[in-house]
């Protein structure tokens, strides 16, 4: 039996939502980070929100369900189907909005967290950046502006072991 976990608020009242985003086929070091991103946040008093499919959404689901933590899978279809939501999805969120459902994913979120990924999790990061959202990656995206651009760039990590710390950090100070 998972440990009890502690869910803390902001000054709003509002839970910190960690989004996890990431590939459904995903590697399994991708899967692994994942797990241990998705455990930490859950133990840290967040919500994890993931796409709620598999891979890296299905591996943060699980790590942050095996630490007594809330899940929520914000999902592309409009009711269950083989791959949606994963069985660690505690509170599925049915769309049916395909991959417009990205950007609900989020604009949910307090910190968003991108392990590897394809076009959708390119998306995704687009989304965090046009609307400020922290967007940090690992073994993901990487993308250089134009020179006029005066947003923000993700926090990309090298190496999971320094993205584990700076998150440790980070999920403490909420």
């Amino acid at each position: 039996m998972p440990e009890e976990v502690s869910m803390t608020t902001n000054d709003k009242g509002r839970l910190p939502v960690l989004a996890v985003l990431g590939a459904g086929d995903a590697t399994a070091d991708e899967e692994a980070l994942a797990a241990r991103i998705g455990a930490m946040g859950a133990a840290a008093g967040w919500v994890v929100l993931t796409g709620g499919g598999p891979g890296v959404m299905a591996a943060a689901s699980r790590g942050a369900v095996e630490a007594g933590g809330l899940t929520v899978g914000i999902l592309p279809c409009h009711r269950p189907t083989m791959d949606y939501p994963n069985p660690w999805v505690r509170i599925p969120v049915f769309t049916g909005a395909g991959s417009a459902r990205n950007a609900f994913n989020v604009l949910s979120a307090t910190l968003c967290v991108a392990i590897g990924g394809g076009a959708g999790t390119l998306s995704e990061v687009g989304h965090a950046l046009k609307n400020e959202i922290p967007i940090w990656c690992w073994g993901s995206w990487k993308l250089t502006p134009p020179p006029s651009s005066i947003r923000p760039l993700p926090r990309v990590f090298d190496t999971a072991e320094e993205l584990v710390a700076e998150l440790e950090l980070e999920l403490g100070r909420q």
